[in-house]
């Protein structure tokens, strides 16, 4: 996939890069990648940014952390003197929400104005019982309670899906529809095992959902490449074949996990039989035991 990149620093380039290893950039570096149509991805230590640029203003799907603010505004600046107007928030992470109040501040948007922060009712209700770690100013103001969430901006189509039960009960994922460009939060993390979040209502069978959902938006050009660009949440700008390949890794681990339920192996004989060892060295081994932990305790807690 080659896309018109410019680049902060040779670091984030090896993130974004399609033919590349995937990595984080270096330090507080941030790249930057037009992605197609109005949509842009940025490359931060936290994770992936997408924006959606235009005569209005800009749109952010998640905002890092508050530190990296300065540094993802100067970004956003090379794009467009444009203030940041619209956030959606994938998930109730500090690292995809911290920047919610200093990012659209350190954008150039009014004082007097306060930015639209999307996201499921549940990431508000997370947020505010860590009042201490996350201010007022952070919290989203225009939550949504149904499956989806649509409205429009830049002239362009933006819908918003809920993911339940996936990696927590409160992911979205967030559809571009005339750019063709998904963000999918870290529901979809090519080279790195999903993080199931039990505490927060993760779900094995729901992560599986929130993919064959991904897989239902996006829509492939000729042999199966381009067409529906997806920008993970972490990782490399993919499209439906990589979503494909880690769907399919993610229902083989959990069969597996599944079989070895079924003959009555502890969680410590499941992770010992290292489920997961074929894709180790595709994915990041040093969690592979806790994807397995996560979806053995999420398959044990409906006997």
């Amino acid at each position: 996939m080659q896309r018109q990149v410019a680049l902060i620093s040779i670091a984030a380039f090896t993130a974004v890069c399609g033919y590349c290893q995937t990595s984080a950039p270096a330090d507080d570096e941030i790249g930057v990648l037009k992605v197609q149509g109005n949509v842009y991805m940025l490359v931060t230590p936290a994770g992936n940014i997408a924006a959606q640029v235009g005569d209005d203003g800009i749109l952010v799907v998640n905002t890092g952390t508050q530190a990296l603010a300065p540094k993802v505004a100067a970004a956003l600046k090379k794009i467009a003197d444009k203030p940041v107007l619209w956030v959606v928030n994938t998930d109730a992470g500090a690292d995809h929400l911290g920047g919610n109040e200093a990012l659209p501040r350190l954008s150039g948007l009014n004082p007097r104005l306060q930015p639209r922060i999307v996201a499921y009712e549940n990431v508000l209700d997370r947020v505010t019982q860590k009042k201490a770690q996350f201010p007022e100013p952070l919290w989203p103001n225009d939550e949504y309670f149904r499956p989806t969430k649509d409205f429009s901006f830049n002239g362009e189509a933006v819908e918003v899906y809920h993911a339940p039960n996936a990696l927590t009960d409160g992911d979205s994922l967030v559809h571009f529809r005339r750019s063709d460009v998904l963000a999918t939060g870290d529901v979809f993390t090519p080279g790195l095992y999903p993080k199931i979040d039990l505490e927060q209502g993760g779900t094995i069978q729901g992560l599986l959902d929130a993919l064959n959902q991904i897989l239902r938006i996006t829509v492939p050009l000729k042999y199966e490449e381009a067409g529906t660009y997806v920008i993970p949440g972490r990782g490399r700008l993919c499209d439906e074949a990589d979503v494909v390949e880690f769907r399919n890794m993610v229902t083989i681990v959990r069969d597996r996990v599944h079989d070895l339920v079924r003959k009555d192996k502890t969680l410590e004989q499941v992770v010992a039989a290292k489920p997961t060892w074929d894709y180790d060295t595709q994915y990041d081994a040093q969690s592979a035991d806790a994807f397995v932990t996560a979806i053995y305790k999420t398959l044990t807690s409906k006997k």
